[in-house]
């Protein structure tokens, strides 16, 4: 999970109606350059994507957000499915429209790890399952790409050419990249 800057509602008069007007929509999927919030993978590959609620909309929950801009993103049905209606006010699930996750979750190879003490961390990890079996497998093929590449950057013999390939290395840890996380983690550790 990355940090995500939210953009300005491109369309606020739909917004009052139709939080998932197509407009509002494309905004939040640009603004996570398509990949689910939470678990980073590539949503549009696979699936339309969703216009999701970070507070549950649900009566009983937070009903007077459904149409907040600043209660919504871009999310892949898995991830929306898992998360349901859970949400606790004292312990909330990291929102990363609002905060860095770096502060609460960590790449540890192909597995995302909670830091010592953050409970939000857990229960993110928990709640939306950003661990299941089909992300990590997805995060090892993308380690195991990546560290192939790291290492051919460390045999050539010349000190150009490995810087050139390392600074080509460092966009795949960009933002834009599906699992970016786990990519930027591994990519600094090899520097």
């Amino acid at each position: 999970m990355r940090r995500l800057n939210r953009p300005q509602c491109p369309n606020p008069v739909a917004l009052r109606t139709n939080y998932k007007h197509p407009e509002n929509k494309e905004a939040l999927q640009n603004a996570s350059h398509g990949k689910c919030m939470y678990c980073e993978s590539q949503v549009s590959h696979v699936y339309f994507g969703d216009v999701e609620h970070i507070r549950p909309k649900a009566q009983g929950k937070f009903p007077q957000l459904k149409f907040e801009w600043s209660n919504l993103g871009y999310c892949c049905a898995r991830c929306n499915n898992s998360k349901n209606d859970e949400f606790d006010d004292a312990c909330p699930l990291v929102d990363p429209y609002s905060e860095d996750p770096n502060e609460h979750l960590l790449a540890f190879g192909p597995l995302l790890r909670h830091k010592a003490g953050s409970e939000r961390g857990a229960l993110t990890i928990i709640t939306v399952d950003l661990n299941r079996p089909e992300l990590i497998e997805r995060r090892g093929i993308r380690i195991n790409e990546l560290q192939n590449a790291i290492d051919a950057c460390y045999r050539t013999a010349s000190d150009t050419v490995r810087q050139v390939l390392l600074a080509a290395l460092d966009q795949e840890g960009s933002g834009s990249k599906e699992f970016s996380m786990f990519a930027a983690t591994l990519i600094a550790a090899n520097r």
